[in-house]
């Protein structure tokens, strides 16, 4: 299964940088994994919705057919480790080829992402910079893969 972390925004923090790509290369070993960040042109000026719009479109355009887009959200579903491990395991036995996760700008995602998503999840009720989402994102789906295997990594 591919799996792509799309990202309005670039990893500017170096720690962060450094530590999605541990997450990056061991991942390898479980899936195809990438990750894209991107900046969306033409923001300056425009208010909170319309800057929501503006991304969504950018976001829209980026999917591939087939892919199931999940919004990593807020509002999402919250769960743990063995259940994202578990979510992992029900798209792959499923015949899901393609998931793409999505972090939206800072104002969340226009209603147009949000109907074309089948999912969301939430990875805290806590607040996080979008850069700390990624590391952490990354990070639970290697610790996923290594349940699915039964690795030491997670302790339960």
């Amino acid at each position: 299964m591919k799996i792509r972390l799309l990202t309005v925004g670039k990893t500017s923090e170096s720690w962060a940088k450094e530590g999605i790509s541990v997450f990056e290369k061991r991942l390898k070993h479980y899936c195809s994994f990438s990750i894209e960040e991107h900046s969306v042109p033409g923001l300056k000026g425009l208010n909170q919705e319309q800057q929501k719009v503006a991304e969504g479109k950018f976001i829209l355009a980026k999917l591939s057919p087939g892919e199931r887009m999940i919004l990593l959200d807020e509002n999402g579903t919250g769960m743990s480790s063995e259940k994202f491990a578990e979510w992992i395991s029900k798209q792959q036995n499923s015949g899901v080829k393609s998931v793409v996760f999505v972090v939206g700008g800072p104002f969340g995602f226009s209603e147009e992402v949000y109907k074309a998503a089948v999912g969301k999840i939430s990875l805290s009720s806590m607040t996080f910079t979008h850069q700390m989402v990624r590391l952490f994102f990354t990070e639970q789906l290697y610790r996923a893969f290594t349940i699915l295997k039964g690795e030491k990594y997670h302790h339960s």
